[in-house]
């Protein structure tokens, strides 16, 4: 069995002997590292036991934090009591932006919830926390300059199941926690579609439900009804709204929104959405847009979008969510061509690979399959950020698995939705590429069984998979 190390690191030495722990628990052999800041890369560090102890060189406090929890997963235990195994480990992340995103307008999650997503994800050297605030079926952030968007906007979720929103105490909780793990919180306020729950506070801002037959497919298979002006919408389906370009005040009210948005959540990026806008006329998909930047530019921040808005004028620098296939169809991979000529990078979150909340098997009993059917953990894994789209390396920022909620709505659920192809996603975001050393699947599936234990000290539900020879 190898180290149960996720993700794997760049380099790893190990030798002969053990460094025995006077400790009751894993966790407990952090105060022991011996911390030297030294230069190298962003978040890098090394990590050396030997038989004088623990020490840790890194080049900033998060490097640190990431041996530390190195550390934590290299502890064992045999009857003698803890050890760890002497090694010598050099590590970088090969993506400064390593990120995870739940969705809390398809279903309300706690903050409770929230806190312990991050602490599990930063566990897994995970940097980011992509907040899906609104949609169709929720607004559900608390905004002192538009209080009506979440007290009309926030009362349910998908099936009538109970609603909710954050206040700006929750907020500044959720960050703080954030933080402490070296994370940043990314919030994202969708447009111009999935702008349903937006019209039920300002129907001036609303146009009018568009019903494909795509949409009434989904009303079919799944229920919920037709979307209809001014009532709360509890269906799964998407694609049918849309915010009207022409209305006037709308340029006033998205920077009013985004300023008090940016004033909450300190980290560099606002992401605007722009997905799945089927019921918006193209024109009018730039205009809306091309407000939604200059309200994103008016706070100082780097607009982020799924990665349609490349049929829109983002600028330069401006962060593209891929959410495709991890073989592109010819629509998807031309609008990834459109934002790299305009200077575009790119987060990788390909819908068949790292979408969490689709169906591990026909069996699952939460998730769906529409991303070319269940994921398995092996799906999940075999896929390389830099061979998806055509674009350079270093024109990817980072990678982000995505946890959307339509079936989604419990921790327990959430938590076996997660784990553990989160794994596929960490080691995806800072690990070398696919093929290279212990970057391959048997090496993976070996190292995920030894992390088992460890995640059921940890109160952490996962899904026992069998293609992992769990301990």
């Amino acid at each position: 069995m190898p180290l149960a190390l996720l993700p794997w690191p760049a380099e790893v030495e190990t030798r002969p002997g053990a460094l025995r722990l006077d400790i009751t628990a894993p966790h407990e052999a952090l105060p022991l590292a011996q911390h030297r800041a030294v230069d190298g890369p962003p978040e890098g560090y090394r990590l050396l036991v030997d038989a004088h102890g623990v020490r840790i060189e890194a080049a900033d406090d998060a490097g640190a934090f990431y041996a530390r929890h190195t550390l934590a997963q290299l502890v064992g235990r045999d009857d003698e009591g803890f050890f760890a195994p002497f090694v010598d480990i050099r590590d970088a992340p090969r993506f400064a932006y390593r990120g995870i995103m739940l969705d809390v307008a398809r279903h309300f999650h706690s903050v409770a919830t929230i806190e312990r997503l991050i602490e599990r994800a930063a566990e897994l050297k995970f940097n980011a926390l992509h907040l899906h605030l609104t949609d169709d079926q929720a607004w559900r952030l608390a905004l002192e300059n538009h209080p009506e968007l979440a007290e009309r906007g926030s009362s349910t979720s998908i099936g009538g199941d109970p609603g909710g929103h954050y206040g700006r105490d929750d907020v500044r909780r959720i960050v703080a926690h954030a933080a402490a793990h070296h994370m940043t919180v990314v919030p994202e306020i969708d447009l111009p579609g999935h702008t349903h729950a937006v019209g039920l506070s300002h129907p001036e801002f609303a146009a009018d439900p568009v019903l494909t037959p795509s949409v009434l497919e989904v009303v079919e298979e799944f229920g919920g009804g037709i979307p209809v002006p001014g009532e709360p919408y509890t269906g799964l389906a998407v694609g049918f709204s849309s915010l009207e370009a022409g209305a006037a005040g709308l340029e006033g009210f998205l920077r009013e929104v985004f300023a008090e948005v940016a004033g909450l959540f300190p980290g560099p990026y606002l992401h605007l959405g722009g997905d799945e806008a089927l019921g918006t006329d193209r024109a009018d998909y730039r205009a809306i847009v091309d407000m939604a930047v200059r309200a994103v530019a008016a706070t100082g921040r780097t607009p982020a979008a799924w990665h349609e808005a490349g049929a829109a004028d983002l600028p330069e620098g401006a962060v593209y969510q891929y959410w495709g296939f991890v073989t592109p169809s010819e629509e998807h991979a031309e609008l990834a061509r459109r934002a790299l000529v305009r200077g575009g990078r790119f987060v990788l979150s390909p819908a068949d690979a790292i979408y969490l909340d689709m169906k591990y098997d026909a069996d699952t009993r939460a998730g769906l399959a529409w991303a070319n059917g269940p994921t398995s953990v092996r799906r999940s894994y075999e896929w390389d950020p830099a061979a998806v789209i055509e674009v350079p390396e270093e024109r990817i920022l980072g990678v982000e698995a995505a946890l959307w909620t339509e079936t989604i709505a419990d921790e327990e659920t959430l938590e076996r939705m997660v784990f553990p192809r989160i794994a596929s996603a960490a080691e995806a975001a800072w690990s070398r590429p696919l093929g290279s050393a212990e970057r391959e699947w048997e090496s993976f599936r070996a190292r995920l069984a030894g992390l088992g234990p460890a995640w059921e000290r940890a109160g952490i539900r996962f899904t026992r998979s069998p293609e992992i020879p769990w301990l």
